[in-house]
């Protein structure tokens, strides 16, 4: 029989896995029904210090597995580690707190499966009109950059929660990338893609796991990985401050040695080394940004190293 594959990370989601496994058995007979496959599910611990396997092992029926990473890798890895384990010919990732409705799943599927020509069907958050401007501004931004003269786009607001084809999985894993941004690389990797809106349903437990810090270091990793954007601004900052140094050095010149005006030094000199000391330490710091990214890549570690992997019937 096909197979049909759903990965879902967590990481102390416990209050969430009784209605994950209630929400996996009414796949599991959908997808049976309407297509014929059979359903597998791979979950990804990342790292929980809760019972959190216990809780999903009491709960999940079928066939499942849950890869039990040794430490908090992120979800960028972890989604990485998910796929790996997978065996169907499509692949669904979904959010272990199911924030992600189940009738967007069903309409995700139709649509990869009701064209032939489809390789990936992705979501688009459709509810970002109501957070504050300032995050909508910061969005606009972070996209424009990341986008800005590439011979691929990633979309506003589309995220990890969409359903691909065994083409496009494998072509994900091949991408080895140790500083992981999956929506980056999802663009980057091609194939013929769709995306639908939708909004996600309330959390009904827990808390999430990104933090406003964590959100804005992932984003300095988007910008970092596939764009050299930011250096290109810094250096024509750089170019227009020597410019106007240039200019105010030959206007000093020309006020002091033609119209015998006196020109005060010691705060000339103060502005000159404040500008100049702000912007190459700002160069520094966005230089140390992509270069560690290159090491990170040059030392060449395990992407994530994997606990155990529990199965039904394992004992616990």
């Amino acid at each position: 029989m096909p197979l049909f594959s759903i990965v879902a990370p967590f990481l102390n989601e416990r209050e969430s896995a009784e209605r994950f496994g209630a929400f996996a058995d009414k796949l599991a007979l959908e997808i049976r029904s309407r297509y014929g496959f059979d359903l597998e599910v791979v979950l990804v611990d990342d790292g929980s210090t809760d019972d959190s396997i216990e809780r999903y092992r009491e709960h999940l029926n079928g066939n499942w597995r849950i890869i039990e990473l040794s430490r908090n890798f992120g979800k960028e890895v972890a989604l990485y580690a998910g796929l790996a384990e997978t065996r169907g010919d499509y692949v669904m990732m979904i959010d272990a707190d199911l924030q992600h409705p189940y009738d967007v799943c069903i309409q995700m599927i139709d649509e990869l499966m009701g064209d032939p020509k489809l390789d990936v069907v992705y979501t688009i958050r459709d509810d970002r009109n109501e957070e504050s401007w300032k995050k909508a501004i910061a969005g606009r931004i972070f996209y424009w950059l990341i986008n800005f003269r590439q011979r691929f786009e990633v979309p506003e607001n589309a995220g990890d929660f969409r359903v691909m084809n065994r083409a496009a999985v494998d072509a994900l894993l091949r991408v080895r990338d140790k500083r992981r941004f999956n929506k980056g690389l999802y663009a980057w990797a091609g194939f013929r893609q769709k995306g639908i809106y939708y909004k996600p349903d309330p959390r009904l437990s827990g808390e999430t796991k990104w933090s406003r810090l964590g959100l804005i270091a992932l984003s300095v990793e988007g910008i970092v990985s596939f764009s050299a954007l930011p250096l290109r601004i810094m250096s024509i900052i750089g170019v227009l401050t020597g410019l106007a140094g240039i200019v105010y050095g030959t206007n000093i010149i020309i006020s002091s040695l033609v119209f015998g005006i006196d020109v005060p030094g010691y705060p000339s000199l103060m502005s000159a080394i404040s500008v100049l000391g702000g912007f190459n330490l700002a160069l520094l710091g966005l230089l140390g940004e992509y270069i560690w990214v290159t090491i990170a890549e040059v030392k060449d570690r395990p992407l994530y190293i994997v606990r155990k992997v529990h199965r039904p019937g394992d004992l616990s």
